[in-house]
């Protein structure tokens, strides 16, 4: 136990530091969180295609192995840089800090952290970022926030992806809200899908107020 407070007592202490940074640069630091196969890289493709060119941009990807995902977004145009945390089931905040050495954060604009797909290890460590965003989708248990309650107890902002695909599923939509209502009742929800751009205009109108609350 000690062990685990100290651990994440540094972390803490260097997720302050990167705080700072961000702030110095007026930049917005989003931590999209999710479990594997929830469409969290795709939606974050399509907002990248749809703010490039409006604000400055840099995204910090987070994966066990390989560089696939860093690629998708580097074809959009963005910069990306890959963490790979190897046996480690989430990025922390040193591995953020790292990352600027290599790529800076985009001064006035939107640093987005794509975390390991996992909705466990993630919510324990502070990376430094301003918002927290949980990303759950419709083919996916409706029970993911009651199963998960410590993610879903820290999110700023609930997504609920996938929802082209609701007419071919049986998933009980009203259900997964009233079990959010339960853990964060405070945190906003957002229906989208990166497929047909449902909700895009919302979520990126959500990123908006967020970023002009940091400048």
């Amino acid at each position: 136990m000690q062990v685990e407070q100290d651990l994440l007592a540094k972390n803490d202490r260097i997720a302050a530091v990167n705080r700072a940074r961000l702030d110095a640069t007026h930049t917005l630091a989003v931590n999209l969180m999710s479990s594997p196969g929830s469409g969290k890289t795709t939606l974050l493709c399509r907002t990248l295609e749809l703010l490039k060119g409006q604000t400055p941009l840099a995204v910090v990807e987070g994966d066990q192995q390989t560089s696939f995902d860093a690629d998708r977004i580097r074809a959009t145009g963005v910069p990306a840089h890959q963490v790979n945390t190897g046996a480690v089931c989430h990025l922390d905040a040193s591995m953020l800090l790292g990352s600027f050495e290599l790529q800076a954060p985009p001064e006035g604009g939107i640093l987005f952290i794509e975390n390991v797909g996992n909705l466990v290890c993630p919510a324990g460590f502070d990376l430094g970022e301003h918002k927290k965003v949980v990303v759950v989708s419709v083919t996916e248990g409706e029970d993911k926030p009651l199963k998960y309650p410590y993610m879903f107890a820290k999110a700023d902002l609930v997504l609920v992806n996938k929802v082209d695909l609701l007419p071919h599923l049986d998933f009980d939509l009203e259900r997964l809200m009233g079990y959010l209502a339960q853990i964060r009742p405070e945190a906003t929800v957002l229906k989208v899908s990166a497929r047909s751009g449902e909700g895009m205009e919302s979520w990126l109108a959500w990123l908006g107020e967020a970023r002009s609350a940091i400048a």
